[in-house]
């Protein structure tokens, strides 16, 4: 079984367990004209997929293989699934693996912080041999690739800013992640206490693990401008946005446009 804390915190702070919440109010963060939207659910893994066809067979059959690839992988080293360092010697583990392993030592986190955003490209990317257009959100952390400029909401909780901006994507030729890490929103766990911290990057992984080392960092919103200098130095990212209550700081090739929904 793949445990289901894809964001571990940092040796700083202590550990914070977000408040849960039923209603997945983040997933009406992106909608795309013109797709249909199913869901694939297996165990613990959750994604909400839109795509130019209904793909669900396809999509869950890769969902298992990713699963079934990380938990054997888990069988073999227990301690890949509780480390908060990064992981090394992966040289002859599944792709899907090596993606988290890769993203979790660039942003200098556990593989697992990067599971759920390893899981959303591999699905997507095995439907776009299919297809042309897909989004694939895993637990608010997304992967798309569309034809025409997507506006993903952001979403931070109680924040008063939540929802009232997106992010401005244009097309991506190969797709591009952008993924969010919440102290206060969610399962995951967190060393910090942003609202949000959104990253964006052409690996979906990269981008999960980013947004939880960055997001550990932040304690208070002075915290937000040292932790978004932290994120620029990780290679492979091209956008930070983080909220913190009433303050938002960001960086990179980053759109933000007034959000077109109510919080909630």
């Amino acid at each position: 079984m793949v445990p289901n804390h894809s964001k571990p915190p940092s040796r700083q702070g202590r550990v914070r367990q977000p408040t849960d919440f039923c209603e997945r109010i983040y997933r009406q963060r992106v909608g795309v004209v013109g797709l249909d939207n199913f869901h694939v659910i297996s165990q613990e893994t959750d994604l909400m997929i839109q795509a130019d066809k209904r793909f669900e067979r396809e999509a869950h059959e890769q969902v298992q293989a990713c699963r079934a690839h990380i938990e054997g992988y888990i069988k073999r080293y227990p301690a890949f699934a509780s480390t908060l360092q990064p992981w090394f010697n992966a040289d002859f583990a599944p792709p899907v693996v090596r993606q988290m392993v890769q993203a979790g030592q660039a942003a200098g986190v556990g593989p697992m912080a990067a599971v759920a955003g390893a899981i959303a490209e591999t699905v997507a990317r095995h439907l776009l041999s299919r297809c042309k257009q897909v989004v694939v959100e895993n637990g608010g952390d997304i992967f798309l690739k569309t034809e025409d400029a997507v506006v993903v909401g952001l979403f931070a909780g109680d924040s008063p800013l939540s929802m009232k901006f997106g992010i401005k994507l244009p097309p991506a030729a190969d797709g591009v992640g952008i993924c969010t890490s919440s102290g206060t929103v969610g399962h995951s766990l967190s060393a910090g206490s942003a609202d949000a911290v959104c990253v964006i990057s052409p690996s979906c992984a990269l981008a999960d693990a980013s947004a939880t080392a960055i997001g550990n960092r932040i304690q208070s919103s002075t915290d937000i401008k040292n932790a978004i200098h932290f994120g620029k130095s990780i290679p492979g990212i091209s956008g930070i946005v983080v909220v913190r209550k009433r303050e938002i700081g960001a960086w990179g090739s980053v759109e933000l446009v007034p959000g077109k929904r109510k919080k909630g």
